[in-house]
């Protein structure tokens, strides 16, 4: 019989930690390049050519949504078009780092263009999946220091506890509220994959399964609710767990003993610790079970209206996420829990079966404000469909889309907003959107003198080695594909603002 996995994990380790690097000699280099005579002449024709990017870039951030198609599903309220929101003079991206500009300078240059992305997404996949030495990024050294200095350290929190510590730290300095932390470890399921799943029979916990996929998974999770702090949150992914929970989920079945020994003792820790959870999304074939799984958990430890530990996660790609939500919301309702809500559009648009996705963008966009503003507002609709009072819920509103979040803070600033929200972004990705919730966050605590957030923001970002994130940082790629456009807005964003800090450096313009 298998020990109790408080007792197997009783001992965690923690790794050795490496020295972080600066960016001192960067800066350095920037200062001095600035200095030149040429930089001076060249920078006067950027202020006339790019000193409007940033507005150009955020407009084409609020426009990226097709033009709506009329639809039944129901709309937020107010203006159709949010405009934009009062802001401070100072420039929201200017409390980022110079080493982060440069560094999502590239990236964006890269996942901008056609020509480009095409080749890098074919050598993240090679990096990925490889199993030759010289391409592993774990036993090629080479390798790991050049990809660990460029995308892992624009997505990624660091390999060891005090790299992670550290770059939680970092981001809080900034501004940002908190953090969701996620453990790298996770499987995709390729065609293969699920019909080996159908015709498997893991219902018994195989030892070896145990021992080498369910425990390490296990440690690792709980690893990073210890490393998160109280009031961020923490990434959960059970396809991490490995075989025994892929073939559960797969055929809706209870967790196996041990693993939900596991995963309670995961939810038991971040509870006691006040960190939230939330429950990851993940391909359609195993998202019933997730959902069964969530709102199990969601039941023993969302006992308090005023907070939740356990969040599902809903994609408004899916042609069915209304009807999942409603639901789960009238559970909560009758159950008497609250209702952890992670809203995402999606991630999975290349391996779930097309039928499951709305027909077009615009019928995802308004599906997502929708579901958004009834659960910000806690009213049924026409989209969420229900009866009586509605129930206890909290929000997290995970998105990229800039016309999604000044939706959502038009009800936030006509104090419409019932439920608790926090607005999330990935790492690395859509700083021009996070900076100015966070920079309008400051300025309302300057005029209030208040000391909570007025839009509580936080960076979604990994932690694990660098062979572990590369499947992470390749699912990223892929799903942001097809966004062109708005990571062109975020390129032109960062570009303004380099160009920016380089004239003010000169003394062209004020800081």
């Amino acid at each position: 019989m298998c020990p109790s996995p408080i007792h197997r994990l009783a001992g965690l380790p923690i790794r050795r930690a490496s020295a972080l690097q600066s960016n001192a000699p960067l800066e350095s280099a920037i200062a001095s390049f600035v200095a030149r005579p040429a930089c001076r002449a060249a920078l006067s024709t950027a202020h006339r050519a790019g000193g409007g990017a940033l507005a150009q870039a955020k407009q084409r951030r609020s426009i990226h949504s097709s033009d709506k198609k009329s639809s039944t599903i129901a709309e937020y309220p107010g203006p159709e078009h949010p405009g934009p929101c009062n802001e401070s003079n100072r420039a929201p991206l200017s409390v980022l780092p110079l080493g982060m500009i440069i560094r999502s300078l590239g990236t964006t240059t890269v996942s901008s263009s056609p020509l480009l992305l095409g080749p890098s997404l074919r050598i993240m996949a090679l990096l990925a999946h490889s199993t030759n030495p010289l391409l592993s990024p774990d036993r090629n050294p080479l390798l790991r220091y050049a990809l660990k200095k460029s995308f892992y350290a624009q997505f990624c929190a660091g390999e060891t506890a005090a790299e992670v510590r550290e770059s939680i730290a970092r981001l809080k300095r900034i501004g940002f509220t908190g953090v969701i932390l996620g453990y790298a470890r996770e499987v995709v399921l390729s065609d293969q994959d699920v019909r080996q799943l159908d015709s498997s029979n893991l219902g018994q916990e195989a030892p070896e399964a145990v021992e080498r996929e369910v425990e390490p998974w296990c440690r690792g999770t709980l690893e990073t609710v210890r490393l998160a702090e109280p009031g961020d949150f923490v990434a959960l992914k059970f396809t991490g767990a490995g075989r025994i929970a892929l073939n559960q989920l797969s055929h809706r079945q209870p967790a196996s003993p041990y693993l939900a020994q596991c995963i309670d003792s995961i939810c038991r820790v971040a509870h006691e610790r006040g960190v939230r959870l939330l429950f990851d999304a993940e391909q359609d074939k195993l998202q019933d079970g997730i959902d069964d799984w969530t709102m199990e958990f969601a039941r023993k430890y969302n006992t308090s209206p005023d907070s939740a530990t356990i969040y599902g996660t809903y994609q408004a790609y899916k042609k069915c996420t209304p009807d999942v939500l409603s639901r789960h919301l009238s559970e909560a309702q009758k159950g008497g829990f609250s209702l952890g809500v992670k809203l995402v559009r999606g991630a999975y648009l290349g391996s779930d079966p097309r039928e499951c996705f709305h027909d077009t963008k615009a019928e995802t966009d308004a599906c997502y404000d929708s579901l958004a503003a009834g659960v910000l507002t806690r009213q049924w609709s026409a989209t969420l469909k229900g009866t009586g009072e509605f129930p206890a819920a909290h929000l997290v509103l995970a998105t990229h889309n800039a016309e999604s979040v000044q939706r959502a803070r038009a009800i936030c600033d006509a104090g419409g907003a019932k439920s608790g929200i926090a607005f999330a972004q990935l790492q690395g990705m859509a700083d021009e959107i996070s900076c100015e919730l966070v920079e309008a966050t400051q300025s309302a605590r300057k005029e209030g003198g208040g000391a909570t957030s007025v839009l509580p923001t936080y960076k979604y970002l990994v932690w694990g080695t660098t062979g572990e994130c590369m499947k992470y940082l390749l699912r990223r790629a892929q799903e942001n594909k097809d966004a062109v456009q708005r990571t062109r807005a975020g390129r032109d964003a960062m570009w303004a603002e380099l160009v920016r800090r380089l004239k003010s450096s000169l003394g062209i313009v004020s800081k």
